[in-house]
């Protein structure tokens, strides 16, 4: 008997196919506890304002500034740029790999390959960074991982971003801390720098285009932009009139969402028209954009205006922006922590702002109240006042908290020095940076139907570190197959080096918390797809999935302790997953059941033809298992007539067993009694 490459058996598949089971990596949840707190750092002092919340005075800089090498010049090319451009041979090797991907062109890939390596070789960091790239997924050249290493260590030196966040992530699987938290610091202090200052975007994750093993079409309905059918009767109803429409056509544009690029201009436009008809949450978006000078000649007298109108709606998210201009200074007389002022009407203070967020619960509010006491400005230093605020804002999702989190555990300013988690908070932050980018023209490829260029840029974005798009580019590898373009080392991949490939990245995907992908992996180790066969590596796997609550992870373990395949065998062990599997999905009910069955059998007749026969079920009748495979399920196998076999054969011992056991009644006839102890013993532990 053998499992299923969905599961541990077929009749799983039926059952866990329909579950509704995340395959996202666990949310971060954060608890702070007295041991956690450093003693010490607080002082009377009163800081200076001009650090407050990491930005600088001058004007916000353009992604392309904060991210050198950026691929954005091939999706939406900007004629205004001014930012030098890199070497002409990296932008016309580049083109050529998302021309060769998109086309499924080997030749073209390996003459973009060659250009890329020339440039590379001349000292252009941006395409040593690319050759990092081919180099470790083995692309057009034997897959090396001192080559990639190295390669992206002088891009890095050289000051390519997205080779920091791949050198970063390096680190971090190796345990390295020390070397990843310093990459991952200075990458999230960049991402830092492209937030917004006052009201904070949406936390945008990129996209899964899968969930488990099917195509996620509802996600992926909603992330088609304009096209989406949604969208334009959203934007009918706002060229009606609607205000509500207005506000959340300009949000989408304004931040990104719902497969949208970012556009200002538009964005701006529905804002303006929608505060015309009264609309309070575009008046904070306006103040947001002259505040910041999106799309438009930045005039911080304006932002202080529109905030102050929404404010006076009752948005208490817009304090925090009223709050942030008086500590900074911007469009007001003077800078204003905490004093009360004279004047009528009665004019605030920061802190007063802040807390009137807070007071309704707002998580910016929270931050910016963190701030203020981190550094002292206007109030008591308070180290421990400020951990507490920015636990507050970072378990609401609040980034900015995080990155402060992150400064906090790595310097051990206010909460004891703590490496690890100063690296997983600064990767958080890290991730929001503006090389995320390329998470939204992957999406715009995949959408397009161009999987080539999809899996190119899921790809990039893997060895950088993003869990969902490891998990993206197997999906597309596994799915797709040859129609993939996936590239090898001498033109299209072989099955083998598609294989390892996937199960690379589902493996990096598992260890970031993605209980799909540990399945995945324990299914490729059982069965030997892209590895060797291994069923104890196997069982780690499921055990990594289990660990997540997953009920199919579960059934396979329960499966593998009653063959001893990896794990000893042990029925009572195999029942006690069986059942842990019902009890964390009630939808396993049917797979479990015939489970019991199984381990019905095998306890009363180990040892016997009948055991041998069934286990010897999916090797005897190939004719039929190829039939399971071929018609009922893609990945079948002839496990499900086993288990059938077995109920049906339990049934008929069971019936057998009824009839045979009677006694003489008292007038001559025969009448059925209950069965004897010990087999009544034998069905109690493996009840019906």
């Amino acid at each position: 008997m053998r499992i299923s490459g969905y599961g541990i058996v077929v009749l799983s598949v039926i059952v866990f196919y329909y579950l509704d089971r995340s395959v996202h990596a666990r949310p971060v949840v954060l608890v702070l506890s007295n041991d956690d707190l450093n003693s010490g750092g607080d002082d009377p002092g009163v800081g200076d304002s001009s650090d407050f919340d990491e930005f600088g005075e001058s004007e916000p800089k353009s992604e392309e500034e904060l991210d050198p090498g950026s691929w954005r010049r091939m999706f939406e090319p900007d004629d205004d740029s001014t930012v030098e451009a890199a070497s002409p041979q990296y932008f016309s090797g580049l083109h050529k790999i998302l021309s060769a991907a998109s086309e499924g062109n080997d030749r073209l890939m390996e003459e973009a390959v060659d250009e890329i390596e020339a440039a590379s070789s001349s000292g252009d960091p941006h395409s040593q960074s690319l050759m990092g790239f081919v180099y470790g997924t083995g692309m057009m050249r034997e897959k090396s991982k001192s080559k990639s290493f190295l390669h992206h260590n002088f891009a890095a030196e050289g000051g390519n971003m997205q080779s920091k966040m791949t050198l970063a992530f390096t680190y971090l699987r190796q345990d390295m801390h020390d070397k990843a938290v310093k990459l991952y610091a200075e990458l999230a202090e960049t991402a830092v720098n492209s937030f917004l200052i006052s009201k904070d975007s949406p936390v945008v994750e990129p996209t899964r285009i899968h969930s488990g093993t099917e195509e996620n079409k509802g996600a992926l309905r909603k992330s088609r932009g304009e096209e989406d059918e949604d969208f334009q009767i959203l934007e009918y109803q706002a060229q009606k009139g609607n205000a509500a429409a207005m506000y959340k056509i300009g949000l989408f544009y304004y931040f990104g969402l719902r497969g949208l690029r970012r556009d200002h201009t538009k964005a701006l436009h529905w804002f303006s028209k929608a505060v015309e008809k009264g609309e309070p949450r575009s008046m904070e978006l306006l103040g947001e954009i002259y505040a910041r000078g999106a799309g438009v000649e930045r005039n911080y007298t304006k932002a202080l205006e529109w905030l102050t109108l929404a404010a006076k709606e009752g948005l208490y998210s817009a304090f925090n922006g009223i709050g942030y201009l008086y500590v900074k200074g911007y469009g007001v007389e003077k800078k204003n922590y905490t004093k009360v002022g004279l004047k009528t009407p009665r004019i605030y203070s920061a802190k007063e702002y802040f807390e009137k967020a807070v007071d309704n619960e707002d998580p910016s509010g929270h931050y910016n109240l963190g701030v203020l006491y981190l550094k002292g400005i206007g109030v008591k230093r308070d180290v421990r006042q400020a951990t507490k605020y920015f636990f507050v804002a970072a378990n609401a999702g609040q980034p900015k908290a995080f990155y402060q989190l992150a400064k906090m555990f790595h310097t051990g300013v206010g909460l004891k020095k703590n490496l690890e988690m100063a690296t997983s908070f600064y990767k958080l932050v890290a991730e929001r940076g503006p090389w995320s980018s390329l998470s939204r023209w992957a999406l715009e490829a995949y959408l397009k139907g161009d999987v080539g260029k999809a899996l190119i840029l899921y790809s990039r974005m893997a060895e950088m570190g993003y869990e969902v798009a490891q998990s993206n580019a197997a999906w597309i590898l596994d799915k797709y197959g040859e129609r993939s373009m996936c590239m090898g080392v001498s033109g299209f991949c072989t099955d083998k080096e598609s294989h390892e490939r996937a199960h690379s990245l589902w493996w990096r995907a598992s260890e970031q918390g993605n209980e799909h992908a540990a399945l995945l992996i324990g299914d490729a180790y059982y069965y030997g797809r892209g590895t060797e066969r291994d069923y104890v590596r196997a069982a780690e796997a499921y055990m990594h999935a289990k660990s997540q609550s997953n009920a199919q992870a579960m059934f396979n373990l329960g499966y593998m302790h009653e063959h001893g395949q990896g794990l000893p065998f042990d029925l009572h062990l195999a029942k006690r997953y069986y059942d842990q599997a019902l009890q964390s999905d009630a939808a396993a009910k049917l797979p479990v059941t015939l489970a019991l069955a199984s381990l019905w059998l095998r306890r009363n007749y180990a040892d016997t033809f009948l055991v041998r026969v069934v286990d010897s079920l999916p090797e005897v009748y190939p004719k039929v298992e190829a039939w399971i495979e071929n018609v009922v399920f893609d990945e079948g196998n002839a496990t499900i007539l086993t288990l059938f076999v077995c109920l049906i054969t339990i049934l008929y011992l069971r019936e057998r067993q009824r009839r045979q056991v009677v006694v003489p009644d008292p007038v001559g006839g025969d009448v059925a009694q209950p069965l004897d102890a010990e087999v009544a013993q034998h069905l109690a532990a493996f009840p019906r």
